[in-house]
């Protein structure tokens, strides 16, 4: 079988191939063109001692923006709205969760969905408390006008 790449020198033979000749040992030949016109060489791997360029300028300051954070109304709405307090705290998270909602809507604060929650359970509670005054009419109501007059025991003989 015939290739058109040469077999492989034997183990330990000359690895160049026939017809070959190394360059001759020396430093490598002068670069053929001249420099560009009005270029400086460098002068070494570094300039200069003091000549080093200026660093970049420090970057611009920006303005600290704070947090506006959570809204202590929306909180309070909360936690209100969570203690029940005998229907008093349902009436302070409905209007601390309306106060807290446009507050947060005019400073861009946290705390919306905070606000929402009080203001749902302040409104529980308040309907609770409907249906325990409605339920309360109902039973007076129903217990006094029950009775039309009391059964009287006949007297004996």
């Amino acid at each position: 079988m015939s290739t058109a790449w040469q077999p492989p020198p034997p183990q330990g033979g000359d690895p160049t191939p026939p017809g070959y000749t190394w360059p001759p040992a020396g430093p490598p030949p002068a670069y053929p063109y001249p420099p560009p016109a009005g270029q400086v060489p460098w002068p070494g791997p570094y300039p200069p001692l003091g000549q080093y360029p200026p660093p970049y300028p420090p970057p611009y300051p920006y303005p600290a923006y704070a947090t506006p954070g959570t809204n202590g109304l929306a909180i309070a709405a909360l936690v209100l709205g969570i203690l029940w307090l005998y229907w008093v705290g349902s009436i302070l998270a409905v209007i601390f969760g309306h106060i807290a909602l446009s507050q947060i809507h005019h400073s861009r604060q946290g705390g919306r969905g905070l606000a929402i929650a009080g203001l749902v359970l302040g409104y529980v509670g308040l309907a609770l408390l409907a249906l325990f005054i409605i339920g309360a009419v109902v039973v007076g109501t129903t217990v006094s006008h029950s009775g039309a007059a009391p059964a009287t025991i006949p007297a004996g003989p």
